[in-house]
């Protein structure tokens, strides 16, 4: 995405709306770095599933439950524009299927790097998980800290969001859900 400065443009008017001077010492780039930052944090948008797949698709005759937990992620509230920033913990149930692990991560930063609510990025990962794999269950868990919740409104600090997806197995079968929601309690890190 090539950059050519109207939204450089639009952010000096905007520092300048709200009394600042844009030529000071300290502010006489900003408009190129938010420029910059904001096309980075939404270049999920440039990104399609196809591309972020990109093949990784194998038949295996694997039939227990894959987990990639504790996927870290920023994205930008839609409402806002302020960030939340959070962990995903993905899991799925194979049918003849498997996906490279990397992908997964992958998808999640495609998605997150949108102008996203939280509801919609953890439905959007579960239900692209679903329609590429077929699996018999897809779970979705995302946890985040919204700082428009932090920075304004409420000004709640130690609030945490927590959504999720549960689709085929993980919907339909409690027992399931409940391994899954236990692994992703684990303890966390590797101790090698």
């Amino acid at each position: 995405m090539t950059q050519d400065g109207k939204i450089a443009n639009l952010v000096a008017e905007l520092l300048k709306e709200l009394g600042e001077d844009v030529q000071r010492e300290g502010l006489d780039k900003t408009p190129e770095r938010v420029e910059k930052a904001l096309r980075y944090f939404t270049s999920g948008y440039a990104q399609d599933v196809k591309e972020v797949l990109n093949g990784a698709l194998f038949v295996e005759e694997y039939d227990e439950m894959v987990i990639v937990k504790d996927i870290d992620f920023s994205s930008l509230c839609e409402h806002h524009l302020l960030p939340f920033i959070g962990k995903c913990h993905v899991a799925y149930m194979p049918n003849r299927k498997i996906i490279g692990l990397s992908k997964i991560p992958r998808l999640v930063e495609m998605f997150s790097r949108r102008l996203q609510v939280q509801e919609r990025l953890t439905t959007q990962i579960a239900n692209t998980l679903n329609e590429a794999l077929q699996p018999r269950g897809v779970a979705v868990v995302v946890e985040a800290i919204h700082l428009c919740m932090l920075m304004r409104g409420v000004e709640k600090q130690n609030s945490k969001a927590i959504t999720s997806a549960m689709l085929g197995a993980f919907r339909d079968r409690p027992e399931t859900r409940a391994e899954f929601m236990e692994l992703i309690k684990a303890s966390r890190g590797l101790h090698i």
